[in-house]
């Protein structure tokens, strides 16, 4: 009795969910927020010992490299012969790493775009399979504020965030007249390890203390302080839900104010 209390009152009973980059940080809270709410959560990664540290009953972990078109192909695939059909989208994986523009190698920009840009048009592309079949689904892009307005000192982040916001609201056009919907959720700085490794990047860049390099990114968001991860997974949850079918193409920031 109790589990029929439980599948009613669990709003995403049964559907399939892939988060990618969900091994740490903002990724693994939508993970794990999505599944405490029934959804069966794939999460992907380039590390599989990450992975499994973090899976669970409702919660499986495939090793993948966004970068690698074949290598998205195959595994989403994979994942839904595991789970099933697709309907919930959260590409995540990204990196964060500012670089004076004279200093910026193709290199250095093409990993940028592979990972942060590239890697959510596979992911999006192969999960629409899926959805078309459903007629129904959520696509949630994780970009930034960086996504809204130029970030100093990151032209190449910077622009790798703004394509990922052009992609989400040009696809939200192309299938406003179906059950699937488009946004993307642009954060401040969130406290996650990523942000925390910035830290020291910030601090031999700027010659600022770590104290201070600390002090610049908090100062950086509208409420002074560093968002939390569950501030980020409580707006996806929300954009995943029936009741939120008229929010689409839409960038929404979690900063603590305007940017």
């Amino acid at each position: 009795m109790q589990l029929s209390i439980k599948k009613q009152t669990q709003i995403l009973y049964g559907k399939h969910a892939i988060v990618i980059g969900g091994g740490t940080g903002i990724g693994l809270a939508i993970a794990q927020m999505l599944a405490d709410e029934g959804a069966l959560v794939t999460i992907t990664g380039r590390n599989q010992d990450t992975l499994n540290a973090v899976t669970s009953d409702r919660i499986i972990g495939i090793a993948m490299d966004v970068r690698n078109e074949t290598h998205v192909c195959r595994q989403i695939k994979e994942a839904v012969n595991i789970n099933g059909p697709i309907q919930i989208c959260i590409p995540n994986a990204g990196i964060a790493e500012g670089k004076a523009l004279y200093k910026t190698t193709t290199e250095f920009w093409r990993n940028m775009m592979a990972t942060n840009l590239d890697g959510a048009f596979y992911t999006i592309r192969e999960s629409l399979n899926s959805m078309r079949k459903t007629n129904w689904g959520r696509v949630i892009t994780i970009s930034s504020i960086a996504g809204l307005k130029g970030q100093k000192g990151a032209a190449c982040y910077t622009a790798s965030k703004h394509g990922l916001v052009g992609l989400t609201r040009a696809l939200s056009e192309d299938f406003i007249d179906t059950g699937i919907t488009f946004n993307t959720v642009c954060p401040g700085y969130v406290d996650t390890p990523l942000v925390r490794q910035n830290i020291d990047s910030i601090s031999k860049r700027s010659g600022l203390s770590k104290k201070n390099a600390l002090e610049l990114m908090i100062s950086a968001n509208r409420n002074k302080r560093l968002i939390s991860t569950k501030e980020v997974a409580a707006t996806v949850l929300w954009l995943c839900q029936y009741n939120s079918s008229s929010i689409n193409g839409q960038a929404i920031e979690i900063s603590g104010g305007q940017v």
